[in-house]
């Protein structure tokens, strides 16, 4: 078993390039299965989500060439099977993409129940309404997620009860290659779902709308990739480095993202008294002072990100009177309360809501990574705090973040990683 040990305090300064989008690129994998030939991909992370995917991917009988770590080429003109295994799905969430992706393709599609972080419950009842709108037959058994078609999807008009990323793009994926025209309504307009639709549409897709709150899509027969295509960098792991930078004091300029993706966390990070520059493709953040306390309400895209909002709380640990964070995406969001209460930080969680009261500072201590965006929020905490900070469960960190060790230690961080006997086994 791995542990991070961080070495604190320290102040970031340097530079950072910003790596390509988990979000994105967990849903542009499963939807080169649309293609009967290769895809050829640049700027995908290598992290531990993107080689779960790989694996499945070759399990259903694609061939993946590695040009590099962050460049694939993916021939899927020998896909014959549409059934991925539980034990390679149940790892993360986004395996649920191969719904809409494989029933575009096959008459019989059979997925085990995804799993991933445990931020409370994720009901894909969206999705399946998505897919029976568009003629599929779906039902849940045994852990598995079974769907079925006798005739080609047909188009319809799509209203989701609730904003979801998910649901939208299995929407997406499946209505591709439908026949006629299919709208969809409510629906979410993260960055990552416009990546979608731009691969998508660079193949021969015709899909209009994405990033408002109606999409249109115009089924196609076939689809062909003609070039390669390049992810958008990552939002969360920008948002992640902006925050570092302001909550140790520091000077860090991140390349590689995209300044209007970042308005959210931008506005937080002034409004807490850090200085933020926007270049074309750069941000620079720099602070000198105590955070200023602030209030946080997690919403849909173009608002707070629910993915940042473990980040941003140690900055709201340390702010210089009471501040509160509201979190209406997940309702276990909270569960990172208690690890930063163990370095030192006074906080009230209850329900949907935790009111910080700002620290001078915080303290070493043994932590854990309950999830993925909190494991980037113990590492956080770890460089602003006195002393050593053990971080464990690190795999949740690594499946969303490349090369994160390395990437903070040319800041100027120290952090090791160990390898520990696991008492468990």
């Amino acid at each position: 078993m791995e542990k991070f040990v961080v070495h604190g305090p320290c102040r970031l300064e340097g530079e950072v390039y910003i790596s390509g989008a988990k979000n994105a690129a967990v849903a542009i994998l499963p939807a080169t299965l649309l293609v009967k030939g290769k895809c050829h991909l640049e700027n995908v992370p290598d992290i531990s989500d993107i080689r779960a995917y790989c694996k499945i991917l070759e399990s259903l009988g694609s061939k993946i060439e590695y040009i590099s770590k962050n460049e694939l080429i993916i021939d899927n003109s020998g896909v014959t099977s549409a059934i991925a295994s539980y034990e390679l799905t149940s790892k993360f969430r986004a395996s649920y993409y191969l719904l809409g992706a494989l029933i575009g393709r096959f008459d019989k599609v059979q997925i085990g129940l995804p799993g991933g972080c445990k931020l409370g419950a994720r009901p894909i009842d969206q999705h399946i309404k998505a897919l029976k709108k568009l003629g599929a037959k779906v039902v849940v058994r045994n852990g598995n997620v079974y769907a079925s078609k006798t005739e080609p999807l047909k188009g319809a008009n799509i209203f989701f009860d609730v904003v979801s990323v998910g649901s939208t793009m299995n929407a997406i994926l499946a209505a591709t290659l439908s026949e006629g025209t299919t709208v969809i309504e409510n629906v979410a307009k993260e960055p990552h779902i416009v990546d979608l639709a731009n691969f998508l549409n660079s193949m021969g897709a015709k899909i209009k709308g994405a990033g408002t709150d109606t999409i249109k899509i115009t089924g196609v027969k076939e689809l062909t990739q003609k070039s390669s295509y390049s992810i958008i960098p990552d939002q969360i792991e920008t948002g992640t480095f902006m925050v570092a930078a302001a909550a140790t004091k520091g000077d860090v300029l991140i390349k590689n993202c995209i300044p209007k993706h970042m308005e959210p966390i931008t506005a937080k990070l002034i409004e807490a008294g850090a200085q933020v520059d926007e270049f074309e493709s750069s941000i620079r953040v720099t602070m000198d002072k105590r955070p200023t306390s602030i209030s946080i309400k997690t919403m849909p895209y173009p608002g707070f990100p629910t993915d940042m909002q473990p980040q941003m709380s140690i900055l709201l640990a340390l702010g210089d009177s009471t501040g509160t964070i509201v979190e209406t995406i997940w309702e276990s969001r909270f569960q990172y309360t208690d690890e930063l209460a163990k370095m030192g930080a006074d906080i009230s969680a209850h329900g949907s809501t935790a009111i910080f009261r700002g620290v001078e500072q915080l303290y070493g201590a043994p932590v854990k990574a309950h999830d993925l965006r909190a494991g980037a929020a113990m590492i956080i905490a770890g460089l602003v705090a006195e002393g050593d900070t053990e971080v464990s469960d690190i795999h949740h960190i690594q499946r969303g973040y490349e090369n994160i060790v390395e990437k903070f230690s040319k800041l100027g961080a120290k952090i090791d990683c160990i390898t520990v006997e696991d008492k468990d086994e």
